[in-house]
């Protein structure tokens, strides 16, 4: 009787072995089920990071080539001042050349209107 109270005490034994390395074993795999899950978060978010990064320097290619652009640009803005500086000149002399013009116009129209009058003066109607 010793021995069959011996070998069912036994028995219960292996079962809660057995069921603490079943217990184990479960939580084992969800352990590593989350760290799984975790790690490939972390690849994502790596992937997601590169491709941002990717994405930036893209933008900073760009932001550097509106540089340059807009540096060449100041560069012949430069250069164009001197021509609207002269362009400003030539606009002044045409004013100033447009009020000649104007008083020699009433120069000459009264040197006409004088010489009419001489004429007539000479050469009466008949």
């Amino acid at each position: 009787m010793a021995d069959t109270e011996g070998e069912e005490h036994g028995t219960g034994r292996d079962e809660l072995a057995d069921s603490l390395n079943d217990l184990f074993i479960s939580i084992s795999s969800m352990v590593k089920g989350e760290l799984q899950g975790a790690n490939n978060s972390l690849a994502l978010l790596e992937k997601m990071n590169l491709r941002v990064a990717e994405e930036y320097e893209s933008f900073g290619d760009v932001a550097s080539g509106l540089k340059v652009f807009v540096e060449q640009l100041k560069t012949k803005s430069g250069s164009f001042d001197i021509y609207v500086q002269q362009i400003d000149a030539i606009e002044q002399q045409v004013t100033e050349f447009e009020a000649v013009i104007s008083m020699l116009d009433k120069y000459v129209s009264l040197l006409e209107s004088k010489v009419q009058s001489v004429y007539q003066q000479h050469h009466p109607p008949s």
